[in-house]
């Protein structure tokens, strides 16, 4: 793809987001989200390869589908409210429909079934556009909309998590594992949205520098398979040892930084008198965590046992830039003791 296109594209990307931010009325914010669609369809279809055209005429489905729906149902809280306004929906079937189609957008379960099978048939940078800068602005809708009754948000994150986790197993392919991983995180962002935006807004900020870090280290050694992540020592050593500790991050696992996130919403579900739901979250994400320490293990035990003939890779000066990386990384696994200054600043 030619460097203007690719900027025209990627600028595209982001106006669509800030015009969905800077929204109040339905229309507006729905143009914003369409943007962000037919911006990032050319940007999936450009390897022109058969799993790739696949699966961009499966997304542009799926969004169509939702955004059809949310068109619809913002007309409709128009039709019976007088008003455009975003957070003015009191209606519970108008409310109900503008989340199940924003949750149709950003792949959350039940509505996840085309998540792995579009990241899959992408290439590493625009699978990572895909499951970090398109969930912004309908995660923003969704935090706005606010419905009385959290049961929905409760089920949506619940069912996610379940899903995320339990999706993931007996994957060998790494994008249709970050696939599963993205629900799972998300549904830990839902769960805790209608209780404290504050940090849904925190957690929504770590799992894109963890998503980063991840996608980052896929990308410098081109691996996409969980055969590959073997090899990863005789290309860049060094990522032997951060890629596991980035998994172990995104697991939750203790002292790295994705800790932080769900300790913090354990805690607050608690302090909300839903104990047995943080258990359940608790208990379901240990289905995330071991295809993790799949990986994990997979990246660090089964090493060759013997150097292969030539330059090793690692020697070659590395084409792409590595600073980005090292600073993602080094946030991913080193944050969790500024959890007091963090929770000093914002308002929980």
């Amino acid at each position: 793809m030619a460097p203007p296109i690719y900027s025209a594209l990627i600028i595209s990307l982001g106006l669509g987001t800030t015009m969905t931010f800077a929204s109040t009325h339905w229309y507006l914010a729905w143009m914003g989200i369409e943007i962000n669609t037919l911006a990032i369809i050319p940007l999936m279809a450009q390897n022109h390869i058969p799993r790739a055209i696949e699966a961009t005429t499966k997304y542009f489905f799926v969004q169509a589908t939702a955004s059809a729906t949310l068109l619809f149902a913002g007309i409709s809280n128009a039709f019976l409210t007088g008003q455009w306004d975003i957070t003015y929906t009191p209606y519970t079937l108008t409310s109900t429909l503008i989340t199940l189609a924003l949750a149709m957008k950003i792949g959350l379960a039940p509505l996840h079934s085309w998540m792995p099978e579009v990241m899959q048939g992408l290439n590493l940078p625009t699978g990572l556009i895909l499951s970090t800068w398109q969930k912004l602005a309908p995660l923003y809708l969704i935090y706005q909309i606010q419905p009385n009754n959290p049961n929905i948000f409760i089920a949506l994150g619940l069912l996610s998590i379940i899903v995320g986790g339990w999706g993931g197993f007996n994957q060998v392919q790494l994008r249709k594992i970050l696939a599963y991983s993205s629900i799972a995180h998300l549904g830990w962002m839902i769960l805790i949205l209608s209780f404290s935006p504050p940090l849904a807004l925190l957690t929504i900020i770590i799992y894109i520098l963890m998503t980063f870090s991840l996608f980052s280290s896929f990308m410098l050694t081109r691996t996409t398979h969980i055969n590959s992540l073997s090899t990863t020592w005789a290309k860049i050593p060094i990522l032997t040892v951060s890629t596991p500790l980035i998994l172990l991050s995104l697991g939750g696992l203790p002292p790295l930084t994705g800790f932080m996130p769900k300790w913090m919403i354990l805690q607050e579900l608690a302090k909300q008198s839903l104990c047995p739901l943080a258990t359940m979250a608790a208990l379901s994400s240990l289905f995330s965590l071991y295809f993790y320490l799949r990986l994990s293990y997979a990246m660090t035990l089964t090493m060759p046992p013997n150097n292969p003939a030539g330059t090793l890779p690692w020697r070659l000066n590395p084409r792409h830039n590595t600073l980005p990386l090292a600073l993602t990384t080094t946030s991913t696994i080193c944050l969790l003791p500024m959890t007091p200054a963090i929770m000093s600043l914002m308002p929980f």
